[in-house]
């Protein structure tokens, strides 16, 4: 019996280590999300930003992340290259009047940088996406916002309106 109860206790000891690799190898991984299935509440916690390029939506954050980057680092020709890049002619023409006229920055509204933005969708219709920046100033204790109505062209995914919302 001596052998047995050694055997048992071997036979136990190896079931211990072997289920637990068994079911591990059969567990199917999970596949990350594609880009389109990707939302706020999929998005894994560790990520900070992600978007497509297929997304008008997309493109406005990602064009208001780098231009107030570019506008912070003090940047000679970046944000001018931005604008260029992501908005339509018209509507930088209609900006450059803005800016005469106000003596700020127009896609930011403003004179200084924001310390922090955020792009929401706003929806669409009649070819074009509307979307709300959000931009906060001050400290983190006493934050003021400016809200931004963002207009993009659903064909060409260019911003082609920059107002205050």
């Amino acid at each position: 019996m001596r052998i047995s109860a050694r055997v048992a206790v071997a036979v136990l000891s190896l079931a211990a280590v072997v289920v637990p690799c068994t079911a591990q190898a059969t567990e199917r991984p999970t596949a990350p999300p594609t880009p389109s299935s990707v939302t706020a509440d999929t998005r894994p916690a560790d990520v900070v930003r992600g978007g497509s390029p297929a997304s008008t939506v997309d493109r406005v954050a990602d064009f208001y992340g780098a231009y107030i980057d570019a506008v912070y680092d003090g940047t000679d020709r970046l944000p001018d290259q931005l604008r260029a890049h992501y908005l339509t002619r018209d509507l930088q023409r209609r900006l450059a009047g803005w800016e005469q006229a106000n003596h700020a920055d127009g896609v930011l509204r403003a004179q200084d940088v924001p310390r922090h933005w955020e792009v929401r969708n706003q929806g669409a219709g009649a070819g074009h996406v509307f979307s709300i920046v959000t931009l906060t100033w001050g400290s983190p204790q006493h934050p003021t916002y400016t809200r931004i109505a963002v207009r993009s062209d659903l064909r060409t995914k260019l911003i082609s309106d920059i107002k205050q919302a």
